[in-house]
């Protein structure tokens, strides 16, 4: 069966991906996907809020802080995946977000000028009540200007958005595994 993450963005240019093992049933842990916010953590509300300092400093955004309710929803397979996505210029101060209102929009999106950006998280059994919680970020650039672009603003967020990743999972692990005592 192909994955929800393969079917919105088959070809990209970047990728990320962490995984976690979590005592509990698929459901509890994409219900706990559900209701993460970046905003519940000091240290990636801290990541962010340096992130967009510069943007607000400058008057270029006035905006709330990037989270998870900017993301599209963008599918989700029972108690399996979950898939989200954004599009824009991330490397711009103020992300440069384009507005979309569904998985059609992300999908019909040919912009040149802009990237695609799908974040998911999969349920994969593990073993005796446990499963594998994976979250993987992919980010398709269409030219090799947007890979330039791109590029640098990746390899210098890289490590941060990986922490902010795995405090993600283990936010979520935390949250399941209370959730099923």
């Amino acid at each position: 069966m192909m994955a929800l993450i393969d079917d919105l963005l088959p070809v990209f240019t970047f990728r990320e991906r962490h995984a976690l093992r979590i005592r509990a049933p698929g459901g509890a842990i994409v219900q706990c996907v559900s209701r993460y916010r970046a905003r519940h953590d000091p240290l990636v509300r801290l990541a962010i809020a340096m992130r967009e300092k510069p943007a607000r400093l400058l008057g270029l955004s006035q905006r709330r802080a990037l989270d998870l309710d900017d993301f599209t929803p963008l599918g989700r397979v029972g108690d399996r995946e979950v898939a989200m996505g954004l599009i824009g210029a991330f490397w711009r101060l103020d992300y440069g977000l384009l507005d979309i209102a569904s998985r059609s929009d992300f999908m019909a999106c040919q912009r040149r000028d802009v990237c695609r950006l799908v974040m998911s998280f999969a349920v994969e059994p593990a073993y005796a009540g446990h499963s594998l919680l994976v979250t993987e970020t992919r980010v398709f650039c269409p030219t090799p200007a947007m890979r330039q672009r791109f590029a640098p603003y990746w390899y210098l967020i890289r490590p941060v958005s990986g922490l902010i990743r795995r405090r993600m999972l283990a936010a979520i692990r935390k949250q399941a595994e209370h959730q099923v005592r």
